[in-house]
């Protein structure tokens, strides 16, 4: 990218954050991190300086803290005077039947996976807005269209979630401002607690990376384009 554009992604100290992160830095972009763990992040950033990309710019946060969520765009714009991409990607999941489920447990998911995204997309878009240009991804779940045994608490984050980046795009669309939804089923990451509702073998699920690889083709379409939704799963989940 000739702009040297900047994006800020969330979740970012492994796993599929950390596969985006890496992969928008390999593609020229300046990257600021946010997750709770500074030397998680710090390894991150170290992957990304020894791929060729610039130093990112590390912020701890603890995205079930508001007032630390709020910061995060401010210590963005203060460096780089620009955010032209939000990664909502952190996330937490507790699958289990629903009787054992305990209401911390839900309302941890839903401050991390819904209610931390409101509140930093809403730090992030006055600046897209200011600068007539921005695109916003959020990192959903197929859990987010489709129910199943385990799911009651996280799959009401991302039905909560979906409802949001749609009604999103519709106020923000007319500021050029774009919002997509990536909708993954079975990554080969250490996501979650409980044992997998899919059954689906370590070797055949999705890797981060091809999470990463959806986001950035979404983000350089032609600005008069939005993918808004993107559903990905494995192939075939029951190759032997």
């Amino acid at each position: 990218m000739n702009d040297k554009g900047v994006a800020l992604i969330t979740g970012a100290s492994r796993g599929i954050g950390q596969s985006i992160a890496l992969k928008f830095a390999q593609e020229g972009l300046r990257v600021a991190l946010t997750a709770r763990s500074e030397s998680s992040l710090r390894e991150t950033a170290r992957r990304i300086q020894e791929a060729g990309g610039e130093e990112p710019l590390i912020i701890p946060a603890d995205l079930r803290n508001i007032k630390q969520i709020t910061e995060i765009a401010k210590r963005v714009v203060s460096k780089w005077g620009k955010i032209d991409v939000l990664v909502n990607n952190a996330g937490i999941g507790y699958l289990k039947p629903f009787l054992q489920l305990s209401v911390d447990e839900f309302r941890e998911m839903l401050d991390v996976n819904i209610t931390a995204v409101f509140v930093l997309t809403q730090s992030v878009v006055p600046h897209m807005i200011d600068q007539k240009t921005g695109t916003i991804i959020n990192i959903a779940s197929l859990a987010g269209k489709n129910g199943f045994k385990t799911g009651t608490g996280y799959g009401a984050s991302k039905w909560a979630l979906r409802g949001f980046a749609q009604s999103l795009m519709l106020e923000v669309r007319e500021h050029d401002i774009r919002v997509v939804t990536i909708f993954p089923g079975s990554v080969d990451t250490r996501f979650g607690s409980g044992e997998s509702p899919t059954g689906t073998p370590p070797a055949n699920k999705m890797q981060a990376g091809d999470i990463a690889q959806a986001a950035f083709t979404a983000y350089i379409m032609p600005p008069r384009t939005m993918v808004s939704e993107i559903d990905m799963r494995p192939s075939n989940p029951r190759k032997s």
